[in-house]
């Protein structure tokens, strides 16, 4: 299969950041997907109806002309949040889903929620509402090893809050691991995941042989290749719980490439591209559009798009840097290498 159109896809978790950051990413994820699920981990984070409006104007600003693309707004989750502020988001036009952070699980997650099994009535008025909860899972331990924390929040988090709130329709972001696989799997269908194309792509290896590679490290950390390998065996096997959400997270090369390097892959200038790499390695590419633009919005209620983009085996060079405002420089995941497809939308 060297060219074949699919449906436009959507991208179930992106980061866009703002203000000239913001201009030098969203024109990538606009000219690839129709739409998006929009982080709210800006500083200071996007915590109610009123700022999410403002966010989506200055998304909507920065978009080329012409853009199609439409932002679907998050709230971010706090101990301070209320009852009324999430019953107004789920009541709104723009607002799709509220975003659980653990306080200082990953960027700019400070004032994330300390305790999740704390915040029962802000739950119970979700699953009532029906506004999905997307979970950044995992646990905020010192005592747990990195490579478990996603382990750990499931059995001590994921499943109580489930026991409580069986009709909760929730999403757990970018899983990395057998464990939340078969998690997913395990809950009814309001419940699903979504997987990046770093982590069907990439095991720990890719940070960690050779040197530290920065522009690898992200959260949750790429993990060994057994679940690397659960992940692809999940994104491919057609099950509608699994979904496209790239996590594409833009940092500067200076606060990528230092002692303390931010988490986070840029990914979204060729995510369909990457994905079908990772469809192609295992010989299911007529599986893609399910994963990329059938299954999201199947979960969120939403029609797929009409929109059409054709995907053709042809070498492009993945560039070296991205210009952001007149300065400063974003890296993109395998700048300066080669990638097998191309993506163009179909006019």
């Amino acid at each position: 299969m060297n060219e074949w159109v699919i449906r436009q896809p959507d991208d179930w978790h992106v980061h866009l950041r703002d203000g000239v950051m913001m201009a030098a990413v969203v024109p990538f994820t606009a000219r690839q997907c129709g739409r998006a699920i929009v982080m709210p981990n800006l500083v200071p984070p996007v915590t109610t109806v009123a700022q999410a409006a403002s966010y989506r104007e200055r998304i909507l600003q920065a978009l080329p002309e012409a853009s199609q693309f439409e932002p679907l707004m998050t709230l971010y989750l706090t101990e301070q949040t209320t009852v009324a502020e999430l019953a107004a988001a789920a009541q709104s036009p723009f607002i799709y889903a509220v975003k659980l952070y653990p306080a200082g699980a990953t960027t700019n997650s400070d004032r994330g929620v300390r305790d999740p099994l704390s915040i029962d009535p802000l739950l119970a008025e979700l699953e009532r509402s029906g506004l999905p909860l997307l979970v950044h899972g995992e646990v905020v331990d010192g005592a747990v090893d990195i490579f478990d924390r996603e382990a750990q929040f499931i059995e001590r988090v994921l499943k109580p809050i489930m026991e409580r709130f069986p009709r909760l329709k929730l999403v757990m972001e970018h899983i990395t691991t057998q464990n939340a696989v078969d998690f997913v799997l395990s809950q009814p269908d309001n419940v699903g995941a979504t997987i990046t194309a770093h982590h069907l792509l990439y095991n720990r290896n890719a940070l960690l042989v050779g040197g530290v590679h920065p522009h690898y490290y992200c959260l949750p950390v790429l993990k060994r290749e057994s679940h690397r390998q659960a992940l692809l065996s999940a994104a491919t096997s057609g099950s509608f719980k699994f979904f496209m959400g790239t996590d594409s997270a833009p940092h500067t090369q200076a606060n990528k490439e230092s002692a303390c390097g931010c988490a986070g892959a840029f990914t979204a200038y060729a995510a369909l591209e990457l994905y079908a790499e990772a469809f192609d390695q295992v010989g299911q590419l007529a599986r893609l559009e399910a994963f990329t633009s059938l299954n999201g919005p199947r979960f969120y209620g939403l029609a797929p798009n009409e929109a059409r983009i054709k995907l053709t085996r042809a070498a492009q060079t993945v560039p070296e840097f991205i210009p952001v405002g007149d300065s400063e420089r974003l890296i993109p995941l395998r700048a300066g290498e080669t990638l097998a497809w191309q993506a163009q939308r179909v006019e």
